[in-house]
């Protein structure tokens, strides 16, 4: 566990699982800003999203776990 949000080792997570929620209270296991978040995505610090409907994205656990271990060391 991260923060105070569970983190799945597999599957999809939404941008909330990853940053958290601030208006909740909730801290991710990336504790940055939405707008952060975004701008790393767009310049290749973060992995890339895959969109799961046409309102929907969400990015693999896996490159989450992968980008946290990078982000630790």
């Amino acid at each position: 566990m991260h923060g105070n949000i569970p983190f799945p080792t597999s599957g999809f997570v939404r941008v909330k699982q990853i940053i958290g929620n601030r208006k909740a209270g909730e801290v991710g296991p990336i504790p940055i800003s939405r707008s952060a978040w975004w701008a790393g995505v767009k310049d290749g610090r973060y992995p890339q999203p895959v969109k799961l409907g046409p309102r929907t994205t969400a990015w693999r656990a896996e490159d989450i776990n992968a980008l946290i271990e990078r982000l630790g060391a």
